[in-house]
């Protein structure tokens, strides 16, 4: 990795990297896994595979096995191996455009902050002033852009307002329109100004009150990165007893009468107000915990974003059906860390840490299914370091016995895997993970253990990727350049 400025609390950085570094590649339990890679029978998932290579069909034809297998669940997390590989977003649109026509899917749950993803949401369900896709999300305005910024996003909500509009000239109470909502904890200032303002129309001393208990953030605006590191290990004064208090308050004022008299008379979630505003409220309160936490425990900041992403899944599924009265049935757009079952990894072995799709499994079971992806080669858009502008670059090789390698020996051709069959199902390997960060000459750096054939339901292997294309001449944020901190990213960039 490059080299970064550490905060002075750094001890803790250098061994997260130096322990990451001993549970790599070049480490004892790497070179095992790699030696177990080299030695796998193949067989025993060729016979598991099916091509998704088509001249002739479609989308729905290629995937109607997939689709098969999915059969009745309500929830669907498709992953990522890469934050900007243009394959990944367009078969994840893909497939989820199948499930929005043919499965009855209605909400999209993205790895991204609640605030600007409801400003795209709004021009699908056109009730924006925003002329194109490209406008709405232009919400997405920091670095880093091209995760939602770019060329096949764009194009999924374009298809989406279109879909759209053809549901709500057959239905006025538009039951069957599609939505989508992030579900990040990312965006601490907009959703705080998103509950102030609630609060001004409904209660205007409450949004005094709001105000000065949401003032302590003011200085490290609009960097919350910089407010973690100034109060993490009790150095500076921390906001986490007056965000609470304005969660607080806003749960006992309770949902307006009219809005509660509108729940499963068929009115849509996103109409309800009061419950974007709590939404809000819950997103500034894990927020601030999870900025003062990153530069005390990396271990503990994850499983506080997980747990969040988790919750305010389950909150947005169970709402709508509250107020649809009918059930809802959900898509999760994330990277392949957070949809994955975290049981089957080093996160949970090692660190005891879960994730969004562990979370899933345990609640819903067989109704929830989960969808990774891998490359072996190709491009990716990604940055050298944090903060420095995203760039096409070539992905390395992985090394022989890496899980990538496996499956690129299976066929170099795009197919579907289904892991659970592929057999030794218990085979621990080194599998790649790429984030917002990539250098080639760090390669090592992108590789877990794992057992891979239990992470997910599906696996979908692209032999050879393209980098993704953001809308925007991606550019450095200089705020997290001047901040000296370090990402909640590094040192995988996830």
């Amino acid at each position: 990795m490059t080299s970064q400025k550490l905060p002075p609390n750094h001890d803790f950085w250098r061994q997260r990297i130096e322990r990451g570094r001993e549970m790599g590649l070049e480490s004892e339990l790497g070179k095992k896994a790699l030696e177990a890679g080299r030695n796998l029978d193949l067989d025993g998932v060729r016979a598991h595979v099916e091509s998704l290579v088509s001249c002739v069909f479609g989308p729905s034809e290629i995937y109607e096995e997939l689709l098969r297998e999915i059969g009745d669940a309500h929830i669907v997390l498709i992953g990522e191996a890469t934050h900007g590989s243009r394959e990944f977003y367009e078969e994840r649109a893909n497939i989820t455009k199948i499930l929005i026509e043919e499965k009855g899917f209605s909400l999209v749950v993205c790895e991204a902050d609640l605030v600007n993803m409801a400003r795209v949401d709004r021009y699908i369900r056109g009730d924006s002033l925003d002329g194109s896709a490209a406008a709405a999300l232009s919400g997405f305005s920091h670095y880093p852009l091209w995760i939602w910024r770019n060329k096949e996003v764009e194009s999924f909500v374009e298809w989406a307002r279109r879909y759209n509009e053809k549901v709500f000239l057959k239905d006025s109470l538009n039951g069957c329109a599609v939505s989508i909502h992030g579900f990040d904890l990312h965006g601490l200032y907009k959703s705080l100004e998103v509950v102030i303002e609630y609060l001004e129309k409904r209660d205007p001393e409450a949004a005094e009150r709001a105000k000065k208990r949401y003032s302590g953030f003011a200085p490290f605006a609009p960097d919350a990165h910089q407010y973690g590191f100034a109060t993490s290990g009790g150095r500076g004064q921390a906001c986490e007893d007056d965000v609470t208090l304005v969660l607080a308050e806003l749960q006992d004022m309770g949902r307006p009468a009219a809005a509660a008299a509108a729940a499963g008379g068929g009115h849509r979630c996103q109409d309800d107000e009061y419950f974007f505003a709590m939404q809000n409220a819950i997103v500034v309160k894990e927020a601030e915990e999870y900025y003062r936490t990153i530069y005390e425990s990396y271990e503990s900041a994850w499983i506080i974003r997980d747990r969040h992403m988790f919750n305010a899944l389950v909150a947005l599924k169970e709402h709508c059906e509250a107020m649809c009265g009918r059930s809802c049935k959900v898509v999760v757009w994330a990277h392949n860390c957070h949809v994955s079952d975290a049981r089957a990894t080093e996160i949970a072995w090692d660190w005891n840490q879960i994730n969004t799709g562990q979370l899933c499994k345990e609640k819903f079971g067989d109704e929830a299914f989960s969808i990774g992806f891998s490359t072996f080669g190709g491009t990716v858009t990604a940055a050298p370091a944090w903060g420095e502008p995203g760039r096409c670059v070539r992905l390395s090789s992985p090394a022989p016995g890496t899980f990538e390698c496996i499956l690129e020996q299976v066929s170099p051709a795009r197919f579907l895997l289904d892991s659970r069959r592929a057999e030794p199902n218990d085979i621990v390997l080194m599998k790649r993970s790429i984030g917002l960060v990539y250098r080639e000459d760090a390669e090592a750096d992108n590789y877990y253990r794992a057992r891979v054939f239990q992470q997910y339901d599906r696996m979908i292997h692209i032999g050879r990727t393209t980098a993704v294309e953001p809308l925007d001449k991606e550019s450095a944020s200089e705020e997290i350049e001047e901040a000296d901190e370090m990402p909640h990213t590094y040192p995988f960039g996830i």
